[in-house]
């Protein structure tokens, strides 16, 4: 493992003899590979991690974005479909001569007894390993621990070992075997590796669980200020500021074009601490009110534009999907106001249609929660965005990164420049009262 201090390369012999100190400039060490707890992380893979969700320390980032973002790649790190198959292909050769020819040593008295020929050992060493890694890609491609495209990437594997089964099973039965009863064993074996791989390929995207906890990253991060000093783009928890702020009269003429409103204070702290607001002359706040120190004067600013957009982003959960109508028909919102609003997501239907694969999480309590959804809500639900959330599905805003947000954020405000227009991606829902636009997809 190699020092980040200076880059010289401890093997685990130097590590331990040096109380886990590099050998040559004595910087101790945060984690330990071999460790269990520490779950293969290395110095070097967390400072990337830092570095890359930061986008080399250029944007804030939340403590919970950074625990989704660690945990994808540490299980990059895992055992790929591809490693399997060059497993398979390895273990194929060395578990049939080996193990097949160290049983048939013991075994032999028993075969002659029975009289069957030497070989059957190498036969059931061969026809246990194909089994057996069957079996185990199978569990891959339905993992909850394993993401959706390394899922699909076992299917894919999985219905090349059956060809390489079918081919090589038949070939080795009825040529050098001559047995019609092995040539039907491997014939089937190949075909069941074959219509699972079919069929895991085509499976619809399932929830998945972090293989990290987000205490076992506080640890991790606690560690790593002890030893390499402060994360200066990692966020705090938002604070609650009750007292309102003093804010110059001159500023409170002026209002918004555009209005951010999050259903997460994190989100809508990590927006503004990135400068979006800035950038893109625009509000921000969430909807419990975040930041609460200048909520109240925000909102009179801007119910002075009478052509304000507001812009909701939120979870795709019971919780999420309601942000609008609760927009829509809260007093302390925009209810009797005639403003644009555009759901940007996420919507059971942008996660629905994705073609790549999002971090799909799934709890009974949000379940429930979706069954009792409000009938306006429901209405402006497909069938099938339903189903989705009454299986107690939900994605958070925090899987996604900081920069991946702002993209998302900013083609959502780019594309309401050409709401009438015809190459808009937006889609108009509801144009009683306050207009409604929803996004197509999810960036």
């Amino acid at each position: 493992m190699k020092c980040i201090q200076c880059g010289t390369d401890n093997k685990l012999k130097d590590r331990t003899s040096n109380q886990g100190r590099c050998i040559r400039c004595q910087h101790p060490f945060v984690f330990e590979p071999t460790n269990k707890d520490d779950e293969k992380i290395t110095d070097s893979m967390f400072a990337k991690a830092i570095a890359d969700i930061s986008t080399n320390n250029t944007l804030f980032f939340t403590p919970k974005q950074f625990l989704y973002f660690l945990d994808n790649r540490v299980k990059r790190k895992r055992i790929s479909g591809w490693g399997w198959l060059g497993l398979y292909l390895f273990f194929n050769v060395w578990a049939t001569g080996f193990i097949g020819g160290f049983s048939s040593i013991f075994l032999a008295p028993i075969l002659a007894s029975f009289k069957l020929p030497a070989s059957t050992t190498f036969i059931i060493a061969n026809l246990g390993t194909q089994i057996w890694y069957i079996y185990k890609i199978y569990q891959d491609t339905k993992s909850s621990l394993i993401n959706q495209p390394r899922r699909k990437e076992n299917a894919q594997v999985l219905r090349l070992i059956g060809l390489i089964i079918l081919i090589g099973g038949i070939y080795t039965s009825l040529f050098i075997f001559h047995s019609f009863i092995l040539f039907v064993i491997y014939v089937l074996l190949g075909m069941l590796s074959i219509y699972l791989g079919f069929k895991q390929l085509n499976q619809s995207e399932i929830p998945q669980e972090s293989l990290i906890r987000q205490e076992q990253v506080q640890s991790w991060l606690n560690r790593w200020r002890q030893i390499n000093g402060s994360i200066t783009k990692i966020l705090p928890p938002p604070r609650e500021e009750i007292a309102p702020a003093a804010v110059n009269p001159d500023v409170t003429a002026y209002s918004f074009d555009r209005l951010v409103v999050c259903d997460s204070a994190a989100i809508a702290q990590m927006l503004i601490a990135n400068n979006f607001h800035f950038e893109k002359n625009c509000a921000i706040l969430s909807i419990s009110g975040y930041p609460q120190n200048i909520f109240d004067t925000t909102m009179l600013m801007l119910r002075r534009n009478p052509d304000l957009i507001v812009y909701a982003l939120h979870d795709c959960s019971p919780r999420g999907v309601s942000l609008v109508n609760h927009l829509r028909t809260s007093s302390t919102w925009f209810l009797n106001s005639n403003v644009t609003m555009i759901d940007i997501g996420l919507l059971p239907r942008q996660i629905i249609a994705a073609s790549r694969g999002m971090f799909i999480q799934s709890q009974s309590e949000s379940a429930e929660a979706a069954k009792q959804l409000a009938p306006e809500i429901r209405s402006a639900l497909s069938t099938d965005e339903l189903e989705w959330l009454e299986s107690g599905n939900f994605v958070e805003l925090e899987s996604f990164s900081p920069q991946k947000l702002i993209q998302i954020l900013n083609h959502g405000i780019v594309n309401s420049q050409t709401l009438d227009s015809d190459d808009s991606s937006l889609i108009l829902v509801d144009d009683t009262g306050n207009s409604m636009y929803v996004a197509e997809s999810f960036g």
